[in-house]
């Protein structure tokens, strides 16, 4: 579904990934770990196509089609979906108007009819409950105003009506409450189905006890060197990651 092969990137010149080699097949949840700079959200933010993020070296095969080619707005075509860490908000748009012109884009894009306002209004209604939100959110303007809760709540909502097929989480459980992160669980696991996968990048193991990866991966400096299942994320958890220092060449561990 998603191969990547020697991905090197640099931002305003500086390397950040160096030889990032990951493979994600149908349905498999990845997760990602690392300390801090490592490059974890570089590799969410290359995949969904960010300008800023340079590929040097490498490349990135959704299917068959080279991503690295594709402006952002043909990789969400796709089903390529990006939760932000820190979600931007949109003054003047109300999250009904954003939530409906994203929907009938993709669906264009997918040559399905798009929605009018009633059949929109009747989806998106079913899907508030998921998130927690009551339907006065739906006429706020984007994340004006809201808590990071809230944020993170719409993101979620965003992902669910979008039905992507490729879904990448940058930290969205960060700073959230257990109430919050179990939201968060609660929205992947609804988009389970064995055919969309997803690749999560997380500081916070709590996120694992609601949610079971198929891959845990650890990167560091740039390169995913250790894979395992949720019980890497326990080690990392007790351990951290200060032993990593200690390696001068980290053995890469190619899992697939």
């Amino acid at each position: 579904m998603l191969d990547i092969k020697n991905l090197h990137v640099t931002i305003d010149d500086k390397h950040i990934l160096q030889g990032l080699n990951l493979s994600i097949q149908r349905g498999e949840i990845h997760v990602v770990m690392g300390p801090n700079g490592s490059g974890k959200s570089t590799l969410v933010h290359t995949l969904a196509g960010r300008a800023i993020n340079c590929v040097t070296d490498g490349t990135m095969h959704w299917f068959d089609q080279d991503l690295n080619a594709l402006p952002i707005d043909a990789r969400a075509a796709l089903g390529i979906f990006l939760a932000f860490q820190h979600p931007l908000s949109l003054p003047g748009v109300t999250n009904i108007q954003f939530l409906k012109a994203s929907v009938n884009a993709v669906r264009c894009a997918r040559q399905q009819p798009t929605l009018d306002a009633i059949d929109f209004l009747n989806r998106v209604r079913s899907t508030l409950a998921t998130v927690g939100m009551d339907e006065t959110f739906l006429y706020r303007q984007v994340n004006e105003g809201f808590s990071g809760g809230e944020k993170k709540r719409n993101e979620v909502l965003q992902m669910l009506l979008l039905e992507p097929q490729l879904i990448l989480l940058d930290e969205t459980d960060s700073g959230l409450d257990i109430d919050g992160i179990q939201m968060i669980a609660e929205g992947v696991n609804a988009m389970r189905d064995g055919q969309r996968s997803m690749l999560i990048v997380t500081h916070y193991v709590r996120l694992l006890d609601y949610i079971n990866p198929d891959f845990v991966h650890l990167i560091y400096q740039g390169r995913l060197v250790k894979t395992g299942d949720k019980t890497l994320a326990a080690q990392l958890d007790q351990q951290g990651y200060r032993w990593l220092a200690e390696i001068d060449n980290p053995q890469v561990d190619r899992y697939a």
